[in-house]
């Protein structure tokens, strides 16, 4: 087997199923609308990742929606299941194959951050040559972002966390603590999970490159749509 002595990205995605993904925001806008601005979160977040210039595994859910990820992204990416019977399963097992994989550090994502930077996953990255552990906070009380070198994995910060509420990072950053793991807090950044969310991205990126996104496109066109329907 080749080994790998760089890193990787895992991106965790859900197959593209309607009234299956950004159930919060479909709820205010619709779920097809919230379909389509959801495969355009991905396929820009992919660019963003493309642009690190590091290999990507895509983690797909639920664990038989390969055909769906490949009709959609074509061969592009390495796919591969989630395995694991809940968030923290599935993370820890996806970073367990990554390292047996061969590489020496790994990064997990989530496929709700369609700006985030570049520069925070090169920091991420770097970050892992002098620290155990890298963490990006999200403005929800989560993590966007969390990360390991292979010789500092530490599986343990997966197990009892309350997943899906505003203590996720400060439970996982007390884990951390516990066992005594240098982390990197990286900048808090904004997960996309409401219409108050997706407004704020619209705004922050007021004047910046990812005008030209497929996400901005996307909303441009449909707000131009529902303005001749008025």
């Amino acid at each position: 087997m080749s080994r790998h002595h760089n890193g990787c990205i895992l991106l965790f995605a859900k197959s593209p199923v309607k009234g299956q993904v950004k159930t919060r925001l479909a709820a205010e806008i619709g779920e097809d609308f919230a379909l389509r601005l959801y495969k355009c979160f991905v396929e820009d977040e992919l660019d963003v990742i493309d642009g690190v210039g590091v290999p990507v595994r895509l983690l797909f859910y639920p664990p038989d929606a390969e055909s769906d990820f490949a009709e959609w992204l074509g061969k592009r990416d390495v796919l591969r299941p989630q395995r694991g019977n809940d968030l923290g399963d599935r993370m820890k097992n996806a970073l367990t194959d990554a390292f047996a994989e061969g590489f020496s550090k790994a990064v997990v994502i989530g496929s709700d951050l369609p700006d985030i930077p570049g520069d925070f996953l090169r920091e991420a990255l770097k970050a892992l040559e002098s620290h155990d552990a890298v963490i990006g906070p999200s403005s929800d009380g989560g993590y966007y972002l969390i990360g390991f070198s292979r010789v500092s994995f530490l599986p343990k910060v997966f197990a009892d966390i309350a997943w899906g509420t505003s203590a996720v990072c400060a439970q996982t950053l007390a884990l951390f603590e516990k066992h005594r793991r240098s982390v990197r807090l990286l900048p808090e950044w904004h997960d996309v999970d409401t219409a108050e969310d997706l407004d704020l991205l619209l705004r922050r990126n007021g004047g910046t490159t990812f005008e030209s996104s497929r996400t901005c496109r996307y909303l441009r066109a449909r707000r131009l749509r529902s303005e001749s329907n008025v």
